[in-house]
């Protein structure tokens, strides 16, 4: 038989750690939320075992009290427009009038009249790109007018009608059930990226070369429209880029087939079932919102922000994955928008790599290529992230989150620069580099978790209360668990990454042996 190696030693001792820890995690949540029970703010009742079920969070508890219509406009929208390409063999121009329509009957069942500013910023934005795109300057250009807008918008909250005079001023009671400056913040990120791709086009850029090929005229003002307004993706994402968008009108996506699409759909469902048992059962959003937490103990602190987090991760993944089975119904394949677990982050730039990814995605080719990429790193970052915070929303405690991020994120450069200069084939180095390596994470995933609780939870404000509350006493322990319960986690997110690493290699090695053999038959043949 053969002996364990210390990797298998150590991976089994991590894993009992880890049920240990979740256990305590679950015991605890229970006995926080059944001591809160009926107390809470935005309890409803629930439909699993009578319990009450955590609404607090507006986002999730709109679209789970909207998910019926939108799944009756899902399936209505998606029947016509695969009737009228099937009927009349429509390809991008004409799919794109299809779906502009579609999609201007959805926004004004959304916004009412208020379309009409979403369609006169368009417009001008369109005709700035048009005229200016050979300019060397366009790049300056258009992102200065668009976040000029979406400040602006945001700052007069949408604008009224009757301060463009008062024979308008009627239309201001039909701004119909959803404020559209919410989901200009979404088309904003599209009319910059119609720009770029177009004024990539016309000087044959280096991007532009790597992109499925667009024709000139395929930058019509209809399949600019439809991009902007395109029903599936217009109140939530995923964001994609026009010339992918505008290559799918023509071709749709055929990456995913049938059944690869229900597959899809059946894991969504499996997934709002998890949140649905999570909301029912432990309060974490409700205790934190309503700030039960600062009467707590530290432990109980560390347990609620961890799971909001958690609680935060899967309301985006339904939301943002419902929207893209929708379009890839519809036949256009937008990113995935969260393809790893957060629990399977031990790194900043993977961590926001794998949260809302597709939004990542545009800004490495929006932003941070045209800023100088990686020779700009440390530089590139703080543009972007201040960029992220402003796109958001106008508040301190987002500016707070994004120049948290970056001043975390500046050592981890200078870490893993230097973790790339030295590869220890040695056991004992190898061994050494993944201590300092798991240490290193701990620490890591420690910072993002007071960073996102800053921007999304409680507060910059309260941050230095947490902190000193865990610097007590009591608090310390406390912060030694946190420590070594991340660095298990670290580990074990290691050794996964070592697996897949290892299935990698088999599969290059069984390619490779297929190919071998195939040309050893030809040749004997």
């Amino acid at each position: 038989m053969n002996r364990l190696s210390w990797k298998q030693w150590e991976l089994v001792l991590l894993i009992v750690y880890a049920i240990g820890f979740y256990g305590v995690v679950v015991f605890r949540s229970l006995k926080l939320s059944n001591a809160s029970y009926g107390q809470l703010p935005r309890l409803q009742s629930g439909w699993i075992l009578n319990r009450l079920n955590d609404t607090s969070d507006s986002q999730w508890r709109n679209f789970r009290v909207n998910l019926p219509v939108l799944s009756l406009v899902l399936g209505f929208f998606v029947l016509v427009a695969y009737l009228f390409r099937a009927s009349f063999h429509l390809k991008a121009k004409g799919m794109s009038v299809v779906w502009l329509l579609l999609s201007l009957s959805y926004l004004f069942y959304l916004h009412g009249a208020c379309v009409i500013f979403i369609l006169i910023i368009a417009s001008v934005n369109y005709l700035i790109v048009k005229a200016l795109s050979q300019s060397k300057y366009f790049l300056s250009i258009i992102w200065s007018f668009n976040v000029a807008i979406l400040m602006l918008t945001r700052i007069y909250e949408g604008y009224a009608f009757s301060s463009l005079g008062s024979s308008l001023a009627f239309l201001d009671s039909y701004r119909g059930t959803f404020r559209w400056q919410i989901c200009f913040n979404l088309v904003t990120l599209r009319m910059i990226s119609f720009g770029c791709d177009y004024h990539w086009a016309c000087t044959d850029s280096v991007i532009r070369q790597k992109d499925k090929s667009i024709n000139i005229d395929g930058y019509s003002f209809s399949t600019y429209l439809s991009y902007l307004l395109y029903a599936p993706l217009y109140i939530a994402g995923p964001i994609m880029s026009f010339n992918s968008f505008a290559s799918q009108l023509d071709s749709p996506q055929k990456s995913y087939p049938i059944r690869q699409v229900a597959w899809y759909g059946f894991r969504w469902i499996f997934c709002f079932l998890l949140l649905e048992f999570i909301t029912h059962f432990f309060y974490y959003n409700s205790m934190a919102t309503s700030g039960l937490w600062r009467r707590l103990s530290p432990l109980d602190i560390f347990i609620i922000g961890y799971g909001v987090l958690n609680f935060m991760w899967l309301k985006f993944l339904l939301i943002w994955r419902y929207f893209r089975l929708w379009a890839l119904i519809g036949g256009i394949e937008a990113p995935e928008n969260m393809p790893r677990c957060i629990n399977n982050c031990h790194d900043l730039e993977t961590f926001w790599k794998s949260w809302h990814a597709s939004y990542n995605k545009w800004l490495v080719r929006y932003l941070y290529i045209p800023l100088g990429g990686s020779q700009r790193k440390l530089l590139n970052v703080w543009v972007i992230f201040t960029f992220v915070a402003i796109w958001h929303d106008l508040e301190w405690k987002l500016l707070s989150w994004a120049w948290l991020t970056c001043f975390f994120m500046i050592p981890e450069i200078a870490f893993k620069s230097i973790m790339n200069m030295y590869r220890e084939t040695n056991p004992v180095g190898e061994f050494l580099l993944r201590e300092l390596h798991a240490i290193a994470g701990a620490i890591t995933i420690t910072c993002l978790m007071v960073t996102n609780l800053a921007g999304y939870v409680i507060g910059p404000q309260n941050i230095k209360w947490l902190i000193s509350r865990l610097l007590m006493k009591d608090g310390l322990t406390v912060v030694g668990f946190i420590f070594v319960s991340f660095y298990v986690g670290t580990k074990l997110m290691l050794h996964i990454g070592d697996a897949k690493n290892r299935k990698g290699i088999y599969a290059s090695q069984s390619t490779v042996g297929a190919e071998v053999k195939t040309r050893t038959s030809s040749m004997t043949s």
